[in-house]
């Protein structure tokens, strides 16, 4: 089963991301600080694609910043767009 890990420089600067194996299928670009997780963009490969990875990536993020009470602010907006109500309470609206 693929796992979802995250990993970041000292600013905050990362990506969660998914294997396949050995080879990295998927990745969603992050930037973390004190209070916010900003949410840049999200890619899987054309090999991985309709396998729910970017769903994979997006249900981690967002349990991350749940669990670390963050606000997200998305570049991922379609998708909170989508479904405001499930992602009401870590949605940081301007």
């Amino acid at each position: 089963m693929e796992t979802v890990q995250l990993v970041l420089d000292e600013k905050g600067y990362g990506h969660f991301y998914i294997n396949e194996g050995d080879e990295q299928v998927g990745a969603m670009e992050v930037r973390i600080s004190a209070s916010d997780i900003t949410v840049y963009h999200t890619e899987v490969s054309e090999k991985a694609e309709g396998k729910g990875y970017a769903k994979k990536l997006l249900k981690e993020m967002v349990g991350h910043a749940r669990t670390n009470n963050l606000k997200v602010i998305p570049f991922v907006h379609a998708q909170f767009k989508h479904q405001p109500q499930e992602y009401a309470d870590i949605w940081k609206r301007d």
